[in-house]
């Protein structure tokens, strides 16, 4: 039976981990690969790793860390950053990764996410869509580069765009919302679930198990994506890895589910 998942997302500068807010300002918040062994403890449904450094660095992915995580890691893997060719996606799931993330290479060319769904299955593509509002109207478009290039798309219709080619799963992340911690872009997230049926992960914006409840209440069987939640503690952000005892996660979504 398809269920809610809650999924820390782990960004990594300069060989750390960091938190960003906005995309902007990394704060190194620790160890890559002591993080992902806290997680394993503490039994989370999935994990992501997002590479913010290959993709503005014009650089292949780092297969060596790629393959040091999906060694340590016990959960499902999902990995983005600097994917350009369904050769690399290939090279990625072959070290242990479940899913490949891909941005700013299938913007540029809508054929890589169909190549490389055959090669590796629509089930390991995501198509991940990083999305602020701009203009006097401000309406959603999408970003590349770590939020740095306009690409005057509309997220909506390029979502629609990637279904149709094969991809398996859309993250849709939040520009905006990204470190604040005052809950996700519900509005834009609506827009999203009403347009595609395909699986659909929700980043940017979580600041507490509250905020992940009602994004599933409002949305169903989603992935509820976080990352400061789950590596900051209390109002001065003081760093500590963190995630919900079993018992309690599944009791938060069944509550916004309504099965309790």
């Amino acid at each position: 039976m398809l269920r809610p998942r809650v999924i820390p997302c782990l960004l990594v500068h300069n060989g750390g981990l960091v938190k960003t807010i906005n995309f902007a300002a990394p704060k190194y918040v620790g160890d890559p690969l002591n993080a992902v062994r806290i997680f394993n403890e503490k039994e989370v449904d999935e994990l992501m790793v997002v590479d913010i450094d290959a993709t503005v660095q014009n650089r292949e992915p780092n297969y060596a860390l790629i393959a040091n995580l999906a060694t340590e890691c016990r959960m499902p893997l999902s990995y983005a950053g600097g994917v350009k060719t369904s050769e690399q996606v290939d090279r990625i799931i072959s070290l242990g990764v479940e899913k490949v993330a891909i941005s700013s290479a299938a913007i540029k060319s809508l054929d890589l996410i169909a190549e490389s769904a055959r090669r590796v299955g629509n089930q390991s593509i995501v198509v991940v869509l990083d999305v602020k509002k701009t203009g006097l109207l401000r309406r959603y478009e999408l970003f590349t580069h770590n939020g740095t290039h306009a690409t005057g798309l509309e997220p909506v219709a390029f979502a629609k765009q990637a279904e149709a080619m094969g991809a398996g799963e859309i993250l849709l992340n939040s520009i905006d919302h990204d470190g604040a911690m005052k809950g996700y872009d519900n509005a834009l997230i609506d827009q999203l679930r009403n347009a595609v049926s395909l699986p659909l992960t929700a980043l940017g914006g979580a600041g507490t198990l509250a905020d992940i409840e009602e994004l599933i209440r409002r949305h169903g069987i989603i992935g509820a994506a976080a990352g400061s939640l789950f590596v900051f503690k209390g109002k001065y952000r003081a760093v500590l890895i963190q995630y919900p005892p079993r018992a309690e996660k599944d009791a938060l979504c069944a509550r916004a589910m309504g099965l309790q």
